[in-house]
């Protein structure tokens, strides 16, 4: 009997076991954790502490979020401010040294691309403003090129083990993600100068990028929700067709775009800003075929 033991064990030990991630990640935001996966494949482990139907800047810092940022080897956020006001208070309460900002294990996505729209005029009567500048840098893909990079190696850094890994995954991710750009922006060609309204300011890079024309917004102020004087004033500015697009995040509400939609003709649109924003976007690359979709079904 004990030999048979000793057989069965000697067996156990011969099979090949199964990867363990080197990473522990904690995410702020979907994109971030989608990147991660993307540059690590089987050597990291990802949780976001917000879906895309949740509004990142407004979460709960709760004792489950708190737990995850205990464990983790890099904390992986926009920036920017965007996190301002639930991250300090989780990096406080993990008491987790190797992901406090200035650490290697501290990441902040915006601090690696060009910020927009950056101002040393902040007075809080106007609303959610970013001196920082704009934090919503996922929606140019010209951004996650330079951003993933940089990620790889600071992974690179804390894993060196498997540097060899996140080097051959950033390689594999730049030439597919090339090669989306490339078809991305022949596919949008027609999006040029169309003119859009937002709910949020939430798409100034995807504007850049696409050339597309902000005209207005639905909150006249960042981060109130739209005013019904201030909506009545956008159906006399736009009831003659003045815009192509009246676009929304999934987790704002339908009803102020969809109220100007009925009034002016101007066509409502839902786009996911992040990974998980709609059925259609469960990856960084299926995330901007939608959006580039549903600009040119909505333009037709």
């Amino acid at each position: 009997m004990l030999s048979r033991k000793i057989v069965t064990l000697s067996l156990i030990l011969l099979l090949p076991m199964p990867a363990q991630a080197e990473l522990d990640i904690f995410a702020c935001e979907p994109e971030w954790a989608a990147l991660a996966v993307e540059i690590g494949q089987d050597h990291v482990t990802t949780y976001s502490a917000t879906t895309a139907l949740q509004d990142p800047h407004y979460i709960q810092a709760r004792p489950s979020l708190i737990a995850k940022v205990r464990n983790a080897d890099i904390v992986i956020c926009s920036g920017a401010q965007l996190e301002i006001g639930w991250l300090p208070v989780l990096l406080q309460k993990a008491n987790n040294r190797s992901v406090m900002p200035g650490s290697s294990g501290y990441f902040e996505a915006s601090s690696f691309v060009e910020r927009r729209d950056a101002t040393a005029n902040v007075d809080r009567v106007q609303g959610d403003i970013h001196p920082l500048g704009n934090p919503h840098v996922q929606t140019d893909p010209h951004n996650i090129t330079l951003i993933a990079a940089v990620l790889a190696r600071r992974m690179a850094e804390l894993d060196t083990a498997n540097a060899q890994a996140y080097q051959i995954g950033l390689d594999d991710f730049s030439v597919r993600w090339d090669e989306a750009i490339i078809n991305w922006e022949a596919k949008s060609a027609p999006l040029k100068g169309k003119r859009i309204i937002t709910h949020h300011k939430s798409w100034v890079y995807l504007e850049r990028w696409l050339e597309l024309v902000e005209v207005a917004n639905l909150e006249a102020i960042p981060g109130l929700p739209p005013a019904a004087g201030h909506l009545s004033g956008l159906v006399s500015r736009f009831e003659n067709q003045g815009a192509d697009f009246i676009v929304r995040s999934p987790y704002q509400s339908a009803r102020a775009s969809n109220w100007l939609s009925e009034r002016t003709g101007i066509s409502a649109l839902e786009l996911p800003l992040t990974v998980g924003g709609t059925d259609e976007a469960t990856d960084l690359f299926s995330l901007f075929d939608h959006i580039i979709d549903r600009l040119l079904e909505a333009s037709q």
